[in-house]
């Protein structure tokens, strides 16, 4: 592990970062609003920084090995959102306290959805376009994208790559050679975006509208120009539209390759964990749209529209609204919220546990049950007709097992800091699994949570980004020997 090598290439993904902002800087000066400046300080202060971090070190080169890649990971992901939180802070009046600024910058990058600002229809365009576009960049992951370009650089991609993947299964890729995997990737989540802002303008969203929400749609984001969110425009259409690209972006983007190299979408219907996926939505939407019919909370087609689009926007961790669910009747807040424990497949832009552990939680389950039958008998955990090894089965159980103490932990904090239980367990949820509505008294917004919740939420957006273990590793004191 070097310390300069690494340093290093911050210094250089900084660099690339500062890059990000000029689009919303071209945004500001289109629409007049005024805020170019907070962007150019921004470049200005980010640049700076790369640059101390790159020069001294610019001459040291060595292959990166796992370990490098955890931190680099870990602290990319750290340092690119406190950076990404200066325009925030700096665009004058309306701008946001450190804090504050910290936490909209995270939960857009992490592609949480979850915000602190509260009259979001009058903030400037350039302000409302670069919440989207931290969205956009973070869905697929910003260390993805450097992975295509890093190589160009001298600088070796798997280990970031496999830090980066989510899910159990990482070492599979999508062609030979991992800078064509990563583009690859960047290629179809391009073409989705694109298509999903024609399909927004086709049904009535301006450009800026159409673009902006296309932006936190394919990156299961959340965001929206409005506080309304997707239900400002009031229109089945769009609310279609966005269901499905939801949907899409939830599925394993290796399925989404596999359809457009073989022009054939029977992957989508053989795949084990897409196969769940939509059982289980299904199932989940006829029991919601079931409540609230029989409950008269809406007419037939409002109850059908609202509950297939929030089961859909909760469940795959995309977290826009037609709706304050969180006023539903009976179970339906809670039981829409602990869907979202589930989140997309792996390998989608999408947050939970995601859904191949809970499907292997579940056949583990079943085989232990079947063990108390037939003790001696060999039991195979199969997804699909593939067998499963052990190792990564047992994987699984330890990343539940961690997952949930840390949310009990992260759960205790909050409410240390004199959050309400129903709040608090809202909020750390919401933040663990990127999905961004809660409960209780954020379930408008989290502005008024204390200060100290608002970091913990931040770490639990980082854990929950990092899918838990990149972050926990660099506590152990195996990982820093030699």
């Amino acid at each position: 592990m070097s310390l300069r090598v690494i340093l290093r290439i911050l210094g250089l993904l900084l660099m690339l970062f500062s890059l990000t902002m000029l689009p919303p800087t071209l945004i500001s000066l289109w629409f007049r609003d005024g805020v170019w400046s907070a962007f150019i300080s921004g470049i200005a202060i980010s640049v700076a920084t790369g640059l101390l971090l790159y020069l001294p070190n610019r001459h040291s080169q060595k292959e990166l090995r796992i370990r490098d890649g955890f931190i680099i990971a870990a602290m990319f992901w750290t340092v690119l959102a406190l950076f990404g939180s200066l325009p925030l802070m700096l665009f004058g009046e309306g701008s946001l306290g450190i804090t504050d600024a910290v936490f909209e910058s995270f939960s857009g990058l992490t592609t949480t959805g979850a915000t602190v600002i509260t009259g979001i229809d009058f903030l400037p365009e350039s302000i409302l376009y670069y919440r989207q576009q931290l969205q956009w960049l973070g869905g697929m992951g910003i260390v993805v994208l450097a992975v295509a370009i890093l190589p160009t650089l001298g600088v070796g991609g798997m280990a970031l790559y496999r830090t980066e993947i989510p899910g159990p299964l990482k070492d599979s890729k999508l062609t030979p050679r991992i800078t064509e995997t990563a583009k690859a990737l960047w290629y179809i989540y391009a073409t989705l975006t694109l298509a999903c802002m024609i399909a927004y303008m086709l049904a009535g969203m301006g450009w800026f509208d159409a673009l902006s929400h296309s932006f936190s749609t394919v990156a299961l984001g959340g965001f929206s120009t409005y506080d309304a969110s997707i239900g400002y425009f009031d229109s089945a259409t769009i609310e279609l539209i966005c269901v499905s690209f939801m949907l899409i972006s939830a599925f394993s983007f290796s399925l989404h390759f596999i359809a457009w190299r073989e022009k054939s979408l029977l992957h989508y219907f053989q795949d084990p964990e897409a196969r769940f996926l939509m059982l289980f939505l299904l199932a989940l939407a006829v029991v919601t749209v079931l409540s609230l019919w029989l409950t008269d909370t809406y007419d037939t087609l409002r109850g059908l529209r609202h509950g297939v689009f929030q089961v859909v926007s909760v469940a795959t961790t995309a977290g826009f609204s037609v709706a304050d669910f969180s006023m539903w009747p009976g179970a339906l807040p809670f039981l829409l919220f602990v869907a979202a424990f589930v989140g997309g497949c792996s390998g989608s832009t999408g947050g939970g546990m995601k859904v191949i552990r809970i499907i292997l939680i579940i056949k583990q389950g079943m085989r232990e049950i079947m063990r108390l039958i037939h003790p001696n008998a060999v039991i195979a955990v199969k997804v699909g007709k593939v067998s499963v090894p052990d190792s990564i089965a047992q994987a699984v159980w330890g990343f539940f097992s961690v997952y949930v103490l840390l949310f009990f932990l992260m759960l205790v904090g909050v409410m240390a800091t004199g959050v309400d239980q129903v709040t608090a367990w809202s909020t750390v949820g919401s933040a663990l699994n990127n999905l961004g509505p809660a409960l209780g008294e954020a379930h408008a917004h989290y502005g008024d949570m204390p200060s100290l919740a608002k970091w913990i939420l931040v770490l639990a957006m980082l854990l929950g980004r990092l899918e838990i273990f990149t972050v926990l590793v660099l506590f152990t004191p195996a990982f820093w020997r030699r």
